[in-house]
């Protein structure tokens, strides 16, 4: 017998006062997804999105699968295919999926749990593949529950098999095609659902990149590229095809190959890229394999890319920390063979920025962060890498001491410099004949006088590469900042002092701030910030007009401040290119110049934007479009007012106090529109 006041008693012992208005929260609200609906009702939790990157993901996902057959041994031959109508083709020659009735379900073959249940696969425990990319067993069944068709063909035991699906479900029953004695893997054709991605088109160049990387990361493996002809670039004045029709991709020098075509006819530091692969074994069995490529260009133009089994891990992570640890350990450890006292004071950022690596590691069982992979959490991988990559590097550097000797000054030199602009802030030397230092992330122009020249202020390593490729470099300057930068509205004067983005920026305009500033002393005529056109950009972009308005005044006043408009569409159709800055205008050109239908790519942001492009939209002074920030002065009664009010809206949403923000958007937030929710 329930008790009294039981929660599940059905009797009326212990009823509950209700309301008698029904605005109570009951079992009934609460809802149950089954199957594949979460993916589809949140696709972010699964892809990150549903935007341009969030559709590529979903190849990436299917050939990582492919990539997981040919490392563990079973494949050596990957098809992608980008098709008419948007479709996508993987295919690969490996074991083919199982298609013989899964144990937990009788009425359904392995096939059909696969692509239909979440945390379903072969890589959980490690007997069927050592290591591998796809790890939680939701990788294509997500992609099948975001497609609108989704084909299964599968060749394994001398039979071919095929099956359908649609949104996540099946469409057809698991039926034999006949006999397949001479072939054998998975073939997995699919179009994204236009419900969850709209109207994006695949990106032919980003496919083929995607195909070419992969490649290089795995030595035996033979990727073939092809894409319909309908869907390359014309012409040049279409934005040039820079990508064959059919192409394949072997790679056997790896990473070695693939940083060597980055650097192309760039000046090094050293002749020859430190590179190689190892394995680490522990007990008898493998612990892990890593495969790098290190170069020093002398512009100093560098870039890290790590990856993680074939995954590219755009965020970095274990493998990342143990790389820089490696090449520090080893050129310290060359300083003191070398008696080279001035090795003590040099740091990994010394060692790492400016320079041109690769590092991608294979462990089993790897953790991620999220479900899109972009970050390794691996504890085990730091050390891995630390120890293969250091020990090799120490026998690369003693093997060539020429090469090494010239790798360790140069090095040093850039720690002298850093030391150099420590011990300046920290005495304020402010001698006339003092020798200027500049950063050491700024690409700074050729030209010695100020007028006609530009400081563009980008945020990140990859919008930083690709604007110093975009750039006149006479008279164009790109100072790389690393996100977003301190507020200094309301931070403590000491934290502004000891905040190495804040005083490279002040070092690099060189003009002072505060009561200390001297237009006359600006290196720059136009002081352009240049962020990407997303909610991350525009409040970057805001720090940074904070800076000048609190700490260079003049400068605003002065006209010198500018803010960078890049597009976020390129649209085309036949020989015509155009660019929009939003969906009005895109929507616009589409209707009134090409006649609803064109080709569209949506820029993600600077540093996806090819370097053609970012010139011709938003470097080019003959063509881009800059919004000149402006500040009110105490001209008159009514500039005064208005300077107030900016001095009081400032402090309201950049100062200390939370509730001053908080009831700012109380009061404004019926005004919000095109909200990215």
């Amino acid at each position: 017998m329930a008790k009294s006041g039981d929660l599940f008693d059905r009797s009326g012992g212990g009823k509950r006062a209700t309301s008698t208005k029904d605005t109570s929260y009951t079992a009934r609200d609460i809802e149950v997804l089954e199957g594949l609906e979460p993916v589809r009702k949140r696709p972010g939790m699964y892809v990150g999105g549903t935007d341009e990157r969030a559709l590529h993901h979903l190849v990436a996902e299917v050939l990582d699968n492919a990539m997981d057959e040919a490392v563990a041994g079973h494949a050596d031959t990957i098809y992608l295919e980008l098709l008419a109508g948007n479709r996508i083709l993987v295919r690969d020659n490996g074991r083919g999926i199982p298609v013989d009735p899964h144990p937990k379900f009788k009425n359904k073959s392995a096939l059909e749990v696969i692509l239909t249940t979440l945390h379903s696969g072969g890589k959980f425990n490690g007997k069927v593949y050592a290591t591998s990319g796809g790890l939680h067993g939701v990788g294509v069944s997500v992609v099948n529950a975001l497609s609108d068709e989704l084909i299964v063909e599968v060749a394994r035991d001398r039979q071919a098999w095929v099956q359908t699906f649609s949104r996540g479900k099946p469409s057809s029953k698991l039926k034999s095609t006949g006999p397949a004695p001479n072939r054998r893997g998975t073939t997995i054709t699919f179009h994204p659902d236009p419900e969850i991605f709209g109207k994006q088109l695949f990106v032919p160049e980003r496919l083929y990149r995607m195909a070419r990387s992969k490649a290089y990361l795995f030595r035996g493996v033979e990727i073939r590229w092809k894409c319909d002809p309908s869907l390359l670039p014309k012409s040049k004045s279409d934005g040039g095809s820079t990508i064959l029709a059919e192409e394949s991709f072997h790679f056997p020098g790896g990473l070695k190959d693939y940083l060597t075509s980055e650097i192309g006819e760039r000046a090094t530091v050293v002749p020859q890229p430190f590179a190689g692969e190892a394995k680490s074994e522990t007990n008898g069995t493998a612990g892990g394999k890593v495969e790098w490529a290190v170069w020093w260009p002398t512009d100093e133009e560098g870039f890290i890319r790590s990856y993680c089994n074939t995954v590219p891990t755009a965020e970095g992570g274990t493998h990342e920390s143990g790389f820089r640890s490696a090449l520090l350990r080893g050129l310290k450890r060359y300083a003191e063979l070398t008696g080279n006292r001035k090795g003590s004071t040099i740091t990994a950022d010394d060692v790492i920025d400016g320079a041109a690596g690769l590092v991608s590691v294979f462990i089993e069982q790897p953790q991620f962060q999220g479900q899109t992979k972009e970050k390794l959490v691996s504890v085990e991988a730091t050390k891995l890498v630390e120890t293969i990559v250091g020990d090799n590097f120490e026998h690369w550097l003693t093997g060539d001491k020429e090469a090494g000797n010239v790798l360790l000054e140069h090095v040093i030199a850039k720690a002298d410099e850093r030391l150099r602009r420590k011990q300046d802030r920290e005495q304020q030397r402010k001698t006339a004949t003092r020798k200027l230092r500049l950063p050491g992330k700024l690409a700074d122009c050729s030209s010695t006088a100020s007028t006609g020249t530009e400081i563009f202020l980008v945020e990140g390593d990859s919008a930083g590469g690709s604007a110093k490729a975009a750039r006149n470099r006479e008279t164009q300057a790109i100072l790389p900042l690393r996100g977003k930068i301190l507020n200094v509205a309301s931070a403590s004067a000491d934290k502004l002092r000891e905040n190495q983005e804040i005083q490279d920026l002040i070092l690099a305009l060189g003009c002072g701030t505060g009561a200390h500033y001297n237009d006359e002393r600006l290196r720059y005529e136009r002081v352009i910030i240049m962020t990407d056109a997303d909610v991350d950009g525009a409040h970057i972009a805001a720090l940074l007009m904070t800076f000048f308005y609190r700490e260079m005044p003049k400068l605003i006043e002065n006209g010198h401040l500018f803010l960078a408009q890049p597009p976020l569409f390129r649209i085309s159709k036949g020989g015509r290119t155009e660019y929009a800055h939003d969906e009005e205008q895109k929507d616009e050109l589409l209707r009134t110049v090409f006649g609803g239908k064109a080709e569209m790519t949506r820029f993600k942001g600077l540093g996806e934007m090819q370097s053609v492009h970012l010139r011709e939209t938003t470097m080019d002074p003959t063509k881009r479009i800059l919004l000149k920030v402006d500040v009110p002065t105490a001209a008159d009664i009514d500039a005064r007012r208005e300077a107030m009010r900016t001095a009081t809206l400032v402090e309201d949403l950049m100062g200390r106090k939370p509730e001053k923000r908080y009831a700012f958007i109380q009061e404004n937030a019926k005004f919000a529109r095109d909200l990215d929710v």
